[in-house]
């Protein structure tokens, strides 16, 4: 069962405004809520309608996680999945039927039709396991198995869209006529619609490191993550998921209400593996295969090595949702980083060293040929640039000490590089763009006081992983609290977010 650790992590950055969130939310062990999942088996009807299964699935809130551990066949661990988290998919995708034509001026139907032309045939084709596993989640949940299936590659449609022009070139005359007013809105809009996709989703999402050798403090492997998200839509990936499929192996993974992979990207699976990522910032390439949920939980759930996880993510690569690997093997204590784009791509390995994630790429070819020139790299000034230069500072600064405590002091860190101080802003490894007037930023696009940063701290080492099982803060790595009310009132240009934003309180280090 989940429990509180002692990860004492103070921070010397307080709020300019002290915010006093709502006393709810808080876990207590008298009041824990343990829901089992029971129904009740039905006989096959005429139309050979998949029956509902036993009770194969349960949940436990603590600290502001939802655990699910569900198991069985696809149909079955996805139904448990889907009756668990019924609620949250619910509200889920309400989020999204606002959000969506926030953003794009298009509605969540426009695309999820979207999704169901151009991916939907991939994933019944080529997985139809994982297919299976979303009709059941659909079904559990009460709602059409076509949000479920854009739900799992969310991900991924900004890439296609923003690419949607040449898909088409290679599509047949049906979808080219369906989708021309969309491919010429493209092209014409002053302000792009796809650009403003592919900005909103992919530039900036995360920090990342993985170490082995004699950079940690028993040689071991020890790795960090956290996301950076709009608050709107990453306050939703407080999801813990333990997954026992009946084939492949076991799977722990910090995820969202109706995903059959992580997207927060912090897994450990039962043959030893320890994955997170960051995405890299301005990619601009896409070609329509295989969707990376799909690819990423055919590694986990079945890939026996890093090389198993590096042939599968190339094959049939789409380059969407493109990333910056990180991979750890616990019975090998070897790591390594795959910097993935879509023609190019570029491995390193090794047993003694610690590589970093920042949303910026290493791999020139990547960087200056598949990326807009806005990658940020060596630029201080942009959280890109900074985090790289801060997080190799401090792997660095504590080569072998790095454990569970100093990598949660890291993934916490606020010291702004450009600035020279310690300082809530977008620069910090710990990102908070709300308590930032973007004035030294070099982005024109940067907003004053986003509703955008770190949404959890994840820290994992090899003794954890034996044991499936990670450490966890969800509100923010660092602990500062998240008032939605306070945060809109103050700066009045979000409050059109309000309804939709939720509190973050102040949450303990977790295992899980």
């Amino acid at each position: 069962m989940a429990k509180p650790v002692n990860i004492n992590i103070k921070s010397k950055i307080k709020p300019k405004t002290r915010t006093k969130p709502k006393t709810i939310v808080a876990f207590k062990p008298k009041t824990k809520t343990i829901i089992k999942l029971k129904t009740k088996t039905k006989t096959k009807t005429k139309t050979k309608r998949q029956t509902q299964p036993k009770s194969n699935g349960n949940r436990v809130d603590l600290n502001g996680w939802i655990k699910i551990s569900i198991n069985g066949d696809a149909f079955e661990r996805g139904y448990a999945h889907g009756s668990l988290l019924r609620k949250e998919i619910i509200e889920f995708i309400a989020m999204y039927e606002f959000y969506m034509p926030y953003l794009h001026g298009r509605s969540l139907d426009y695309f999820v039709e979207l999704t169901d032309d151009f991916m939907l045939p991939a994933i019944r084709k080529n997985y139809n396991e994982f297919y299976q596993e979303m009709r059941g989640i659909a079904q559990g949940a009460g709602i059409k198995v076509n949000y479920i299936v854009f739900l799992n590659c969310c991900t991924s449609v900004p890439y296609l869209y923003e690419n949607l022009a040449s898909v088409l070139h290679k599509s047949g005359r049906t979808l080219s006529r369906k989708y021309a007013d969309t491919a010429r809105d493209a092209n014409t809009s002053t302000t792009n619609h796809a650009g403003a996709i592919q900005r909103q989703y992919a530039d900036d999402r995360c920090s990342a490191f993985i170490a082995t050798g004699s950079h940690t403090k028993d040689g071991s492997i020890v790795c960090a993550h956290n996301s950076f998200s709009p608050y709107i839509d990453g306050q939703y990936g407080n999801i813990i998921m333990e997954i026992r499929p009946k084939r492949g192996f076991a799977i722990t993974m910090q995820s969202y209400p109706g995903f059959i992979f992580s997207c927060a990207d912090f897994f450990v699976t039962s043959a030893g593996i320890i994955g997170t990522e960051t995405t890299i910032g301005g990619f601009n390439k896409y070609e329509n295969r295989d969707p990376i949920c799909c690819r990423i939980r055919q590694c986990m759930q079945y890939g026996r090595t890093m090389d198993e996880y590096v042939s599968t993510l190339l094959h049939r690569n789409s380059g969407d949702y493109a990333n910056s690997w990180l991979f750890g093997d616990i019975n090998t204590n070897e790591i390594m980083r795959l910097e993935l784009g879509l023609e190019y791509y570029n491995v390193e390995r090794t047993r003694d060293g610690v590589f970093i994630g920042c949303n910026t790429v290493d791999d020139p070819r990547i960087r200056n040929l598949e990326c807009s020139k806005n990658t940020r790299f060596d630029d201080v000034r942009d959280p890109r640039g900074a985090r790289r230069v801060r997080l190799t500072e401090l792997v660095n600064l504590n080569r072998g000490k790095l454990d569970l405590v100093v990598a949660a002091k890291i993934i916490a860190d606020h010291y702004d590089v450009y600035l020279k101080k310690d300082v809530l802003s977008s620069r910090g490894i710990c990102k908070h763009c709300e308590y930032d007037d973007a004035s030294n930023s070099p982005n024109p696009e940067a907003r004053p006081y986003e509703m955008v940063g770190a949404t959890d701290g994840a820290v994992i080492d090899s003794n954890t992983a034996r044991n499936m099982s990670m450490i966890l803060r969800f509100g923010s790595s660092c602990g500062t609290p998240f008032n939605a009310g306070e945060m809109c009132a103050k700066h009045p240009q979000w409050s059109h977010l309000r309804p939709y934003l939720k509190d973050r309180p102040k949450q303990p280090w977790t295992k899980v």
